[in-house]
C-alpha cells in the first residue's frame, strides 16, 4: 500500500482508517470497509472551495479547532484566568506509525497546551481513540471541554440511541439524521439508565443483516455528551466526550487530562456484525475469556431485608437441589441494615442477625458445594450510619448548600483517599477472613451539583485496587440495574446486572438494547417469581426461562415456597442451561430482521458454527396468529442442518389444528441457503411466549 505523505492508512481485517495530516492536523478523511492494496491519493479526499467563505476547506480534524477554520463546536474548549489559550492551534509535531496503530503528538506553545491523540485498531477490528491533554504553560488552564470527532458517511441517514428509565433501560430509538443536529447529554453521575454512551450511524433503513452502520461507544462510566452532527460544513460527524462541569479539571503547569477512550465500529452488513466486533473486544480482556459463570441464587427478592440463618441456609439447601452453583447474600447483612434508611457504609457483620458472624452461613453454604457472593454498596452512605456520623465530610456535596438524598443515602466522595482507603480496608477484611467468590457491587442513586470526573476515577481506583488484591473474586457492576454498563467499567468487573426488572417480556427488549455493546454472558439475567414483583404481571416459567437462558443464568425467587413442579422444572433448565452453557457463553450472539414488530428473533452461532441456537419471542398479539418464516443469516449455505425444538416446559402455542409439518417429523434437515433464502416455518405463538430451535450442522 502506498499513500501520499499527508495521508496515514490503518487496516486490520475488513477494517480501514484513513488520517490526513494535510494542514499539520490529523483528520479521519476515511472510516470504512478495507480499502485495499490501491494506492491513496489525496485528491481523493479534497472538496472544492465555495464561494462565501472562508478561503481553504477546513478538516474535520479528530480535535476540530477553530484556528483551522472549523466553525462547528470546537474539540478544544477552555481558558486561562488572563483570557489566554480561548482558541488554540494544536499542530502535529511528531508521528508514530504502523499498520494498525499512530500516535501524534499536537502542541500550540503559544497557548501553552500539548496533546497526544493515539489510534489504534485492536485484534478485534475495534477502533480506539484515545486524547491526553496537558498544560506546559505556568498559568492553570480551565479545560472545559475535550471532544474527539469521528466523520460518518453522508449515506447515513439514521441514528440508533438508547435510553429508558429504571427498571426499562436500552430502549431502542430511531431518528432520521440529515440536516439536523442531535446531542446526548448525561449529567447524572454514572452511566445511566436515561441515556446510554453508545451510538449507532447507518443507512437508510439499516438492519439486524444489512446496511452500512458505523457505532461509536464511549468508555466512561460518568458524565457524557455524544454529539450527532449533520449539519457543519456538509460534513456528518459524532463528537464524544466526558461532560464536564464549570471548575472541574484545571490544569496546573504540567498537569495533565485524559479523556475517555472511543470505541467505535463499522459493518457493511448490518447491526449484528457491528455489535460483535464489541462483543469480540469485550471478550478480549483478561478477565473475560473463558472463566467460570456458575448459576446464582440471589436472595433479594427471595427475603429482602429479612436475614435469619434458618430460612437462608433451607434456601441455600433447595438451591444447591436444583442445581445452583454460587448462593448471593444480598441486602441486609450489615450492621444497621433492616430497611434501606440505615446502615450504609458500616461493612461490618450485623451481630443482632448474625451472632456468630457469617462464617456459619458460608460454610454451610460450602459443604453443599456452592460459592458464597454477598452484596455490597460502597460508594454510598446513610445518615443514620456510625460512618456519616463519624465522618460527614465524607459525603460529596457542596458545603454552601443542604445535603441531597436520593433513596435514603448519600454518594461518599470517592475523590478522597482518605475514604477510598477506608472502603478497601472494610472489604478487604471481610475477603481476608470469610471464603467469597463473588460482589455485587451496587450504585443506588445518581449524584447531584456534583462533578462526576474524579468520582468516576476514584471508584475505578478502588475497584483495581481490589481486584488486584483478590484476583479470584469476582465482581458484578450493579446501579440500580442497568444504570453503569459501559467498557469504561468493564476492566474492573466480571458481569453487569442488566436490570432490577426480571420481568421476561421486559428483559426481551432490554437484553436486546444491552447486547448491542456487551456479550450475553456478561449480563445476568435470572428467573424470578411468576407475577413479578416490579411489573406485577404474570408469566410462565417456560418463558421466563426461555428469556434468561440467553445471558449468564440466575434464579431471584423464593424457592422454600415453590412447587415441587416448580422445583423438578427449575432443575431441569438448570441442567439444560449447563449443557448449552459453551455455546451461549462463547458464540456469536446475532438478531435477526422480522417483518412483524411484535416478533424478536435472536441466538447465538458456535464458533465453529456446528450449532446454531435461536429464539423467537411472540410480544403482544398481531392482525394474525400466523408468524412470517424465520429466516437465519449466519449459517453456510452448502451444508445441510437439523433443526430441533427445545421446550422449558408446555408450549404456548395458539390456538390451532395443525402445526408446522417440521414439528412432528423425527428429522427435518434444511440447507443453509433454505434457511437463510426461506427460513423454517415457526408454530403460532401466544403473546409472551418463545419458542426455541436449535439447528445442528450435518456432519458428512
Amino acid at each position: 500500500m502506498t499513500t501520499s505523505t499527508q495521508l496515514i492508512h490503518l487496516y486490520k481485517g475488513e477494517l480501514s482508517v484513513v488520517v490526513s495530516t494535510r494542514g499539520n492536523v490529523p483528520a479521519i478523511v476515511y472510516w470504512g470497509s478495507y480499502l485495499g492494496e490501491s494506492q491513496l491519493s489525496d485528491a481523493m479526499f479534497l472538496r472544492p472551495v465555495l464561494g462565501g467563505g472562508i478561503d481553504f476547506d477546513a478538516p474535520l480534524a479528530i480535535i476540530p479547532q477553530h484556528h483551522d477554520g472549523w466553525l462547528g463546536i470546537p474539540g478544544l474548549e477552555g481558558f486561562r484566568t488572563d483570557a489566554g489559550a480561548m482558541f488554540a492551534h494544536l499542530q502535529i509535531s511528531t508521528t508514530e506509525k504502523s499498520n494498525t496503530a499512530a500516535t501524534f503528538v499536537l502542541a500550540d506553545k503559544h497557548a501553552g497546551l500539548e496533546a497526544r491523540l493515539h489510534l489504534q485498531i485492536d485484534a478485534s477490528e475495534v477502533l480506539e481513540v484515545s486524547a491526553t491533554l496537558r498544560n506546559t504553560a505556568k498559568t492553570a488552564y480551565n479545560l472545559q471541554a475535550l471532544r474527539i470527532a469521528l466523520p460518518i458517511a453522508a449515506s447515513a441517514n439514521e441514528l440508533l440511541t438508547f435510553g429508558g428509565r429504571w427498571a426499562m433501560e436500552f430502549g431502542e430509538h430511531r431518528t432520521p439524521w440529515r440536516d439536523s443536529t442531535i446531542s446526548l447529554t448525561n449529567l447524572r453521575g454514572r452511566t445511566s439508565h436515561e441515556k446510554c454512551p453508545l451510538v449507532f450511524a447507518g443507512t437508510n433503513g439499516f438492519g439486524e443483516q444489512h446496511g452500512e452502520v458505523w457505532g461509536c461507544h464511549l468508555g466512561w462510566s460518568g458524565n457524557f455528551e455524544i454529539i450527532a452532527d449533520g449539519v457543519t460544513e456538509h460534513h456528518k460527524h459524532l463528537l464524544a466526550s466526558e461532560r464536564l462541569v464549570a471548575g472541574e479539571i484545571i490544569l496546573q503547569h504540567g498537569e495533565s487530562y485524559t479523556a475517555p477512550t472511543i470505541y467505535a465500529v463499522h459493518s457493511s452488513n448490518g447491526l449484528s456484525k457491528a455489535s460483535q466486533q464489541f462483543h469480540r473486544f469485550a471478550r478480549s480482556l483478561t478477565q473475560h475469556r473463558k472463566i467460570s459463570r456458575p448459576v446464582i441464587l440471589n436472595t433479594w427478592e427471595a427475603v429482602y431485608f429479612n436475614h435469619d440463618f434458618d430460612t437462608l441456609s433451607k434456601l441455600a439447601d433447595a438451591a444447591a437441589r436444583i442445581g445452583v452453583e454460587r448462593f448471593v447474600l444480598d441486602d441486609g447483612w450489615f450492621t444497621g441494615r433492616r430497611n434501606d434508611k440505615s446502615g450504609l457504609g458500616d461493612w461490618t457483620v450485623d451481630k443482632t442477625i448474625w451472632p456468630d458472624g457469617l462464617g456459619k452461613l458460608i460454610q454451610h453454604v460450602s459443604n453443599l458445594g456452592l460459592e458464597f457472593g454477598i452484596w455490597f454498596e460502597p460508594e454510598m452512605v446513610n445518615l443514620d450510619s456510625e460512618l456519616f456520623r463519624k465522618h460527614p465530610d465524607w459525603a460529596l456535596h457542596d458545603v454552601n448548600y443542604e445535603l441531597i438524598t436520593g433513596r435514603n443515602q448519600l454518594v461518599l466522595d470517592m475523590s478522597r483517599e482518605d475514604v477510598r482507603e477506608y472502603l478497601f480496608a472494610s472489604i478487604s477484611n471481610l475477603l481476608d477472613t470469610h471464603d467469597i467468590a463473588y460482589i455485587k457491587w451496587d450504585h443506588n442513586r445518581d449524584l447531584v451539583s456534583a462533578g462526576a470526573h474524579a468520582q468516576t476515577l476514584g471508584t475505578y481506583e478502588l475497584l483495581d485496587r481490589l481486584k488486584r488484591k483478590h484476583p479470584l473474586v469476582q465482581f458484578e457492576s450493579c446501579a440500580s440495574g442497568g444504570g453503569r454498563i459501559d467498557f469504561g467499567i468493564l476492566p474492573y468487573v466480571d458481569r453487569f446486572w442488566t436490570s432490577d426488572s426480571n420481568d421476561p417480556l421486559d428483559r426481551a427488549f432490554i437484553a436486546r438494547g444491552a447486547k448491542r455493546l456487551m456479550p450475553p454472558e456478561l449480563l445476568g439475567s435470572h428467573i424470578a417469581s411468576r407475577t413479578n414483583h416490579i411489573t406485577k404481571r404474570s408469566h410462565s416459567l417456560a418463558f421466563r426461562a426461555s428469556t434468561a437462558i440467553f445471558g449468564w443464568l440466575g434464579i431471584e425467587l423464593n424457592l422454600l415456597t415453590a412447587t415441587d413442579d416448580e422445583l423438578v422444572r427449575l432443575s431441569d433448565v438448570i441442567a439444560r442451561y449447563k449443557i448449552l452453557r459453551p455455546l451461549l457463553h462463547y458464540g456469536n450472539s446475532f438478531t435477526e430482521d422480522h417483518s412483524d414488530t411484535n416478533i424478536l428473533v435472536h441466538g447465538v452461532s458456535g464458533a465453529d458454527n456446528q450449532q446454531t441456537i435461536v429464539s423467537v419471542t411472540r410480544t403482544n398479539s398481531g392482525n394474525s396468529n400466523h408468524i412470517d418464516s424465520i429466516r437465519i443469516s449466519n449459517l453456510e449455505p452448502g451444508s445441510s442442518y437439523t433443526l430441533k425444538p427445545i421446550y422449558f416446559g408446555e408450549p404456548a402455542f395458539a390456538p390451532h389444528r395443525e402445526l408446522p409439518q417440521w414439528l412432528t417429523k423425527q428429522s427435518f434437515v434444511l440447507t443453509g441457503s433454505q434457511l437463510q433464502q426461506i427460513g423454517f416455518i415457526c408454530p403460532p405463538l401466544l403473546p409472551s411466549s418463545s419458542f426455541i430451535v436449535m439447528i445442528e450442522k450435518v456432519v458428512s
